[in-house]
């Protein structure tokens, strides 16, 4: 791998170029303008597979250059890290290639489509650290302020011994049944429905926020929608319409599923895109024997802390804004109570990202983390499959998490002031 060391820039190559593709373009973008970083991330070259998309994306985006063979980046010596922004099927192909050329990996989740898929990313992934190249997933939900304060407290112990988590990630763009198919309907290209898509940030959160990992699960899975039609020509199938003809879904809509913790605790997760008025509701609620934490996307900038030591004629939820400078990564950004959005949790990303392999530290969370997810979501369709029955999760030896710190990389969200072959695009 070309690279010179701390100081100079980090080429980047990203595959796939639609929303996710995007999201992480502005983060890229945006992460060397509001944080110092020991390398400057250059946004070198993109892939996709038709040439007109691709130049249109690469000039609309900022990249320098343009491919319509993503394989063309792991030749080039000025791309260090290549970003996969492509549907779950080709994940591994990709991030396993990247890998072996000695490039790190930034790779969307989930991780893959299936647990062997994952399995041979994770152990790639394990080879190349030995050689100094790193790898990380993308679960970017991590990286919101609020989300970064909760594991903070409940590590610090504020809420005492965890005995329960609610966990809900909740939309309604697939409530309508003439929405249209796209390839997050299609279990090749997709893996999973609402489990895999989204449901995959609820096992993460829950599990990056209490330290603590999901043993075995009993669940359900449903579809509602058997049919639906082909999206209209030119139209976006996230929020267009439908056109002529339709195919078939193939994935579920909804699920919902028990859990047990390594801790002993219980655990709820439910995850659907059938949710009418639900844009984004990503929900996290943990319950301590000292008390409790509160979180919802949509109100992103808030978090809600019950301290249960507190006299009952007083004690309530607290409503913390969390846009203090010494909040998580809050202090590079606006004066207080001056609120973040969804794009900057992917800047969040970059930002760990690039101090990790600066450091030469296991950027998180890592292939591994992301097999465990992985098999969280195998675990839940094997239960689903048989009955519901309570279905280990497979390798979810006990496990928790270190105390997040006050810098970035494997030990916990930045908390610092920083004033200064051929891929289709489809959405990620």
């Amino acid at each position: 791998m070309s690279e010179t060391g701390p100081g100079a820039d980090l080429g980047i190559g990203m595959v796939g170029h639609a929303f996710m593709g995007a999201a992480h373009s502005q983060a890229w973008r945006v992460a060397p303008r509001f944080f110092d970083l020991p390398r400057t991330p250059r946004m070198v070259v993109l892939a996709g597979r038709r040439a007109e998309a691709a130049r249109a994306a690469a000039e609309r985006l900022g990249w320098e250059g343009w491919e319509t063979d993503w394989r063309r980046l792991l030749d080039r010596d000025d791309v260090h890290l290549v970003d996969v922004c492509t549907p779950g099927d080709t994940h591994a192909e990709i991030a396993v290639a990247a890998l072996e050329a000695g490039k790190h990996v930034l790779c969307e989740k989930p991780l893959a489509n299936t647990v062997a898929e994952a399995e041979e990313m994770a152990a790639a992934a394990r080879r190349a650290a030995a050689h100094g190249v790193l790898a990380m997933v993308g679960f970017t939900y991590r990286r919101v302020p609020a989300v970064a304060l909760a594991r903070q407290l409940v590590a610090e112990g504020r809420i005492g011994e965890v005995r329960q988590v609610r966990a809900q990630y909740l939309q309604d763009w697939l409530a309508d049944p003439s929405a249209p198919l796209s390839w997050r309907l299609d279990k090749e290209k997709a893996g999973s429905g609402a489990l895999g898509d989204i449901g995959a940030h609820a096992v993460d959160l829950a599990q990056f926020v209490t330290g603590q990992r999901l043993t075995g699960v009993s669940g359900l899975l449903e579809t509602f929608v058997h049919e639906r039609p082909h999206p209209a020509e030119g139209g976006s199938a996230l929020h267009g319409v439908g056109g002529a003809g339709t195919g078939p879904v193939t994935v579920d809509d909804a699920t919902a599923f028990l859990a047990r913790l390594t801790g002993g605790g219980i655990a709820t997760f439910e995850a659907t895109r059938m949710a009418w008025g639900r844009k984004n509701a990503i929900r996290l609620e943990v319950n301590g024997t000292a008390g409790s934490i509160a979180f919802d996307f949509e109100d992103m900038n808030v978090l809600h802390l019950f301290d249960a030591t507190e006299p009952g004629r007083t004690a309530g939820f607290r409503r913390i804004v969390v846009t203090e400078p010494d909040h998580p990564y809050v202090g590079a950004w606006w004066p207080a109570g001056h609120g973040l959005g969804y794009e900057h949790g992917f800047v969040h990303q970059a930002v760990d990202l690039v101090r990790a392999l600066a450091d030469g530290t296991q950027p998180e969370p890592s292939f591994d983390d992301g097999l465990q997810v992985q098999r969280v979501l195998d675990a839940v369709e094997r239960s689903a499959a048989a009955g519901s029955t309570w279905t280990p999760v497979d390798g979810g030896a006990a496990h928790r998490a270190p105390a997040p710190g006050t810098t970035s990389g494997p030990s916990g969200p930045t908390t610092d002031g920083d004033a200064a072959g051929t891929i289709d695009e489809r959405s990620a």
